[in-house]
This record gives C-alpha cells, structure tokens and sequence, in this order.
C-alpha cells in the first residue's frame, strides 16, 4: 500500500492519472482528511483542491500537524496553493505559478481559485472557469496580440467581478457591454482556442513533485513545536 496521497478534484478532471503513479488519489480535502491521512501513515500528502462551502475546510493545523510528524506536504493549483502560501514558513512545500502568486502578494482573494463542480458521481466535473484560468488566458492571447490591451482590461475586471459559481467565458463576453457583439464572438473563439489551463499545469508540477519524493518521513522541524490546543483537542481527540 503506497504512503502517498493526492487530494484532486475539479483541477485534475478529465485527466487520466493511472493506478501505477505510486501515490493514492483522493478527492477534494475537507477539514480532518490531512489529519487522518497522518494518522494512516502517509509519509508524503500533495493538497490540490479543497471543499469549502458546506463542510469545514481543511484547517491549517492538521498541516502543522502533519508537517511536526515529518511528513512531507506539497500545495499547489487551488486549495493547495491558499495553503502552501499559509503555511511555508511551517515547511509546507509550495509550488506552481498559482502558489508563487499568492506567496508574493500578487494574488491575495481565495476567490481567485475557487470553481463550481459537479459531484464525484460526474468526476468533480467543472461548471465554471476559476478566475486563475481567465488571467492566464487572457495574458497569453495578449502576449500573441490576439487581444488588443483595452479587451484585456476590460474582461479582467468583467471576469473579476463575477461571482466565481457563474463565471464561464460566454458570461464574461456577454456581460462585457464595451465590447461589440460581433468582436464578442470572435473573442470566443479566440479564448477558446487560447485557453490556459493555469490550475492543471500546476498540479501536474505537484502530482511530479510527489511522485518524486522519498516515500519516508523526514525529520521533525526544530525550530517550532506543535501545540495541541483545546480546540484541536476537541475536534481530534487522540
């Protein structure tokens, strides 16, 4: 049985990531599933994406507690990078573009990551484009000169300002009103065609990174100790 897990859900969703890989792939972390993977024997965990909404999300402390067992933590693409940004002063391991954004302050809204999806029933199927993707694109059609710089502004700050459960590419054209019908349509097909894929590029860099890694803990950190707080105490009781 492999000491390695993966949480994934909408980011990984049409991709094929076979049972060989060395690692175990869950779904998307909620708040206890880093601490029971610990509690397993996970010697190495990679947090992609993480629930939210409707359940308690994966708390930093199950990290640290992770992290002050030597177990090695990647983050990177959605949840993952949020939290590798939080927690690298800890020794959790981020990485990716996503994550290099929010560890420098360029990205600062949880917001920026989160997407709607169907169940695990549909494979975490995405319904809409998380507001990483839309950057990423909109930045590569600009660098091509596919866009001129006042399209690219103004669908950044359309996309921006649509809730992140309703943002689809059509949404961000047809609520753009500075941007003609006709151009709107053939934007379409220019995103469309041009579309960045931000979130899976950078989980593939972590799915590498743990396949990568030693599949043995490493040793504690020294400089920090973990504290097991009345809180923690009630929510995972030895």
């Amino acid at each position: 049985m492999t000491m390695k897990v993966i949480f994934a859900g909408p980011t990984l969703h049409g991709v094929d990531v076979s049972a060989d890989t060395g690692f175990r792939l869950l779904p998307p972390a909620r708040q206890g599933d880093v601490y029971r993977a610990v509690q397993d024997g996970a010697n190495v965990i990679g947090l992609i994406d993480g629930v939210y909404e409707y359940v308690p999300a994966i708390w930093h402390k199950e990290i640290l507690f992770g992290l002050s067992k030597g177990v090695r933590v990647f983050g990177g693409a959605s949840m993952g990078a949020l939290r590798a940004a939080e927690c690298a002063a800890f020794g959790m391991i981020g990485l990716g573009r996503i994550y290099e954004d929010y560890a420098s302050g360029a990205l600062e809204d949880d917001a920026d990551v989160a997407q709607a999806h169907g169940p695990a029933e549909l494979g975490f199927l995405p319904l809409s484009e998380p507001l990483v993707n839309v950057r990423a694109t909109l930045g590569h059609c600009l660098e091509k000169q596919l866009i001129s710089a006042a399209e690219h502004q103004e669908l950044l700050e359309t996309a921006a300002s649509i809730f992140f459960k309703e943002r689809t590419y059509r949404r961000v054209l047809s609520a753009s009103a500075a941007i003609p019908s006709e151009r709107a349509r053939e934007l379409g097909t220019i995103l469309k065609e041009n579309a960045v894929d931000q979130k899976l590029a950078d989980a593939l860099v972590l799915i590498a990174a743990v396949i990568d890694a030693p599949d043995e803990r490493v040793k504690p950190p020294a400089d920090w100790t973990f504290e097991k707080t009345t809180l923690w105490a009630d929510i995972f009781p030895d």
